[in-house]
């Protein structure tokens, strides 16, 4: 992903107001991130931890879009799948974000939402090692594969959250 600055970060939403957009805490250690591992920007809020954003590029640009996370997880011994990085190995807790849509109906107060990492590590979950298999004899070839999906599937979801 294109390294980001506070300005483009803030000017990226695509449904938030600006007092939201104003009101967000950037990830911690944003000086740090490590862009050319990352496939989106995915964070919690630190001093708001049920707000979310995700950030990713769309048509040439950043868009991001502001998620609620729920207020409670699912128990301990419920295992979900996120439709990120479709980790199946992962034993991170997986929450179901909700994003107003963009525009008038998002105004009106629709939304839709889907299952994402609860905390964003989508993009090192793709990039962990995978043993070969007779099936998939070439780890590097699966890796790839994994993250070409993990590039693909946030735009899916900006794709709802527009409408189209």
């Amino acid at each position: 992903m294109e390294q980001l600055t506070d300005a483009a970060i803030r000017k990226s939403f695509i449904n938030a107001t600006r007092s939201e957009v104003s009101a967000l805490n950037l990830p911690a250690g944003f000086a740090g991130l490590d862009w050319d591992n990352l496939d989106y920007l995915g964070w919690r809020d630190p001093k708001m931890p049920q707000r979310g954003y995700l950030i990713t590029p769309l048509e040439g640009r950043a868009v991001g879009v502001l998620l609620r996370a729920p207020e409670t997880s699912t128990p301990g011994n419920k295992r979900v799948l996120c439709a990120l990085c479709q980790d199946v190995h992962s034993e991170e807790d997986v929450y179901l974000y909700v994003a107003r849509r963009a525009g008038q109906s998002g105004r009106d107060g629709n939304t839709v939402g889907t299952l994402i990492c609860a905390d964003f590590v989508c993009s090192a979950n793709v990039r962990q090692e995978v043993p070969a298999t007779p099936i998939h004899p070439d780890p590097a070839a699966v890796t790839a594969e994994r993250i070409a999906g993990l590039r693909q599937r946030p735009t899916q979801f900006l794709h709802r959250v527009l409408g189209r």
